[in-house]
This record gives structure tokens, C-alpha cells and sequence, in this order.
């Protein structure tokens, strides 16, 4: 048996916390239903980031379309701060109340996922990243990890199955145990040549036995052109400074004309290591802390009850706009309005918390997967990971 739930368990809100269940047996059994609007949003994000992107957009208003509600969302991949509202939903409270615990699901590990990648790409800047740690999560999320390191800006992943929902070709080439097998790298990626598919780049693993810099030199002998880069995976305890590995490989590699070679790391990577070796690699592959990335700590809450304003302690009660300019990205919350401002910068401020189902009907129109991740690399633009 597989412990997951499928598709029509969490349409049918069997995966709910319980305490959701007894309340709408308390409410319907004393007809205390109200319409409500509740909102979605983080006051705080992971270590203290200045700004995350939404991610799970598609998944939960599949969960909502056909529920008499409506509801407002942010556009997926929109960059956002804490304490702004990224969705709202409107209608009679016991009509939702059972899918919070899903929705929050994927929005919070969804928008994690995009967060950490995008910040991965800031830091890549125009270098190669490519997702790899769908290997240490559940297989059955395997699609939506690889879907959100994608939108945050990974330019490929590993996972078959999420490239075949998404439409993407999975990336990758050969594991150490492709060259423990022949028991030799130049035999395993000499044979890896002559079988696969030559659209597939030739990028050989190169840390398995021996030294890295003569281990390359070997493969780039034997492949010469053909060689596209080598990887580089080396364990911790073996590793030093890759940076001054990676700087003596490619003297060596330049030396003798192989400056078509590439330079690729993977191995516990992240924002702080990559800085640090962005000089002499050509890209990244990135595991665990992508796909294992902090969740962002979104909360549902009512705000409004038939029409007037209430919310508990500590949150600001009625709906809101996030107004944010054209220009610079300038946003602020405020009390709802769809009127626009202009912005210090001489911009325009619009509400971008647009609706997206009404009364049940689902009037958005899902973007492609490119065009979500476009609109993530263009707001990096404005944004820092300090």
C-alpha cells in the first residue's frame, strides 16, 4: 500500500484536520452557516527572506472551481512579501472550510519549492540550474517538486513522469553506478556515447574512482568535441575547496583546447556555496535544498462576516488590494479598491489579487509553464536575496 490520497479524496475533503469536520457539524446542526471571505496570507517568511513566490495557483483552484464560491488570487509565480494577501475566498463558510488544510498544502510547499529555486537563480544568474533532489521526497510528488523548481527558474529537472505532465523533457545523464559497473569512467561514458541518443548531452561524471582534474582529462581524450562538460559530485569529505578544484580543472581542460568542456557541481548546493564557486562553474545541479526547501507559513483567515469586517487578534480584519506598480514592483496592501495610484516612481499601481472563480466558475486561464517562469525571471530583476 502506498499511504497517499488521491485526487477524489482531496476534492472530496477527506484529507482535511478533523476539527474542520466537527465544525461544520456544529454550524449546520445550529444553521449558524454564514458567507464569509477568509484570506490567505504569511506574516512571516523562512529565514527571514525579504520576499517569496507563489506557487500551488493551479492545484487549488482545481480543488475550488465548481464550489459555490468565488475567489481571488495572485497570479503563480508573483513574487510577494510577508503579511500580503495572496488569495481570498468568498462564500458560505461551510462550502470551503473542509479544503483549507488542502489548500494550504499547495500553496505552502509549492510556493517553498519556487521560492528557494528562484533564489538559486539570482544567484546562477544566466549559469545553468537544473533541479535534482526529487530522489530524497515522496515519489508521488515528484511532478509538483519539479513543476515549482521549474516556474521559480531551474532550467530542467530529473523526474520522467514531471516532464511528461508538464510537457518538459527530464534532464540528466549518468549516476556513479553507470561507472561502477563498467568499472572504469572512460568505458562508462564511452559506452554511454555509442547508445544514447546523441541530442542528449555528453557530460561525464567524473569523481567516482579517481582524481577529478585527470579523470576529466581522460574523458575529454576520449570524447574529445563530442564532450559536452563533466560533473562534478565529489563527497564532502573528500571535496577541499571546489572552488580551487574547479579553477585547476579548467587550466587544465583550456591547456590543451578543450575549452568547449563545461564545469558542472552538484552536491549540497546552495545559494551561500554557489557564490563561491560561480567563477569557474558552468551550472548547477541543486538536490535537497530545492525540493526540500522551506514551506512558506500561509494561514487562512476570516476577515469578513456577511458583509462587515471582523478578524481575529493580530490580523487585520476586511478584504484588501496589493496594489503594485508597473515600473519598479512597488506594492502596499490597502482596504479593497480596483482604483489605481501612482507610484513614487511615476508608475502604475494596479490590484493584482484578481479573480479567478466566480460563483464556481472558473474564469482564469492557466498560463504555460514558460510563461509563469518568464514572469518569475522578469521580477527577479528587481529583487536581491539579501
Amino acid at each position: 500500500m502506498f499511504y497517499t490520497a488521491t485526487d477524489e479524496e482531496i476534492k472530496q475533503g477527506k484529507t482535511t484536520d478533523i476539527y474542520f469536520d466537527r465544525t461544520v457539524q456544529v454550524i449546520k446542526e445550529k444553521k449558524v452557516d454564514k458567507w464569509v471571505k477568509a484570506e490567505f496570507r504569511a506574516k512571516k517568511l523562512p529565514k527571514n527572506y525579504k520576499w517569496a513566490a507563489l506557487g500551488g495557483v493551479e492545484e487549488a483552484l482545481t480543488l475550488l472551481e465548481g464550489k459555490n464560491i468565488n475567489v481571488r488570487i495572485l497570479d503563480e509565480g508573483t513574487l510577494f512579501a510577508a503579511y500580503d494577501p495572496v488569495m481570498e475566498i468568498e462564500g458560505m463558510y461551510t462550502d470551503f472550510s473542509v479544503y483549507e488544510t488542502a489548500l494550504l498544502g499547495f500553496l505552502c510547499e509549492a510556493s517553498g519549492i519556487t521560492t528557494k529555486s528562484a533564489r538559486i537563480r539570482k544567484v546562477a544568474d544566466e549559469k545553468t540550474v537544473l533541479s535534482f533532489g526529487t530522489r530524497r521526497m515522496h515519489p508521488t510528488i515528484a511532478p509538483m517538486i519539479e513543476r515549482a523548481a521549474y516556474i521559480g527558474g531551474c532550467d530542467g529537472f530529473s523526474v520522467t513522469l514531471a516532464g511528461e505532465k508538464i510537457g518538459k523533457k527530464a534532464s540528466g545523464t549518468m549516476p556513479h553506478s553507470l561507472i561502477l559497473v563498467f568499472g572504469d569512467t572512460v568505458k562508462a561514458v564511452k559506452a554511454f556515447d555509442e547508445v544514447i541518443e546523441k541530442d542528449v548531452p555528453r557530460i561525464a561524471l567524473i569523481d567516482t574512482f579517481n582524481d577529478e582534474k585527470f579523470e576529466t582529462l581522460r574523458v575529454a581524450e576520449a570524447l574529445k568535441e563530442r564532450l559536452n562538460g563533466v560533473r562534478l559530485d565529489t563527497p564532502s569529505s573528500r571535496r577541499g575547496s571546489m572552488r580551487e578544484i574547479l579553477k585547476e580543472t579548467r587550466w587544465e581542460l583550456d591547456l590543451r583546447g578543450y575549452n568547449h568542456v563545461k564545469l558542472f557541481v552538484s552536491g549540497g548546493l546552495d545559494e551561500e556555496n554557489i557564490k563561491d564557486i560561480m567563477e569557474y562553474a558552468d551550472g548547477f545541479g541543486v538536490g535537497t535544498s530545492i525540493s526540500n526547501a522551506p514551506t512558506i507559513d500561509f494561514a487562512m483567515d476570516i476577515m469578513e462576516i456577511e458583509g462587515k469586517p471582523v478578524a481575529k487578534k493580530g490580523k487585520k480584519s476586511g478584504p484588501k488590494s496589493l496594489l503594485r506598480c508597473d515600473r519598479c514592483l512597488n506594492s502596499k496592501v490597502v482596504p479593497f479598491t480596483e482604483k489605481e495610484e501612482t507610484c513614487f516612481c511615476g508608475g502604475t499601481m494596479k490590484n493584482i489579487l484578481k479573480p479567478a472563480i466566480k460563483e464556481g466558475k472558473l474564469i482564469k486561464v492557466y498560463p504555460p509553464v514558460d510563461e509563469i517562469r518568464n514572469y518569475v525571471l522578469k521580477q527577479l530583476k528587481h529583487y536581491d536575496t539579501e
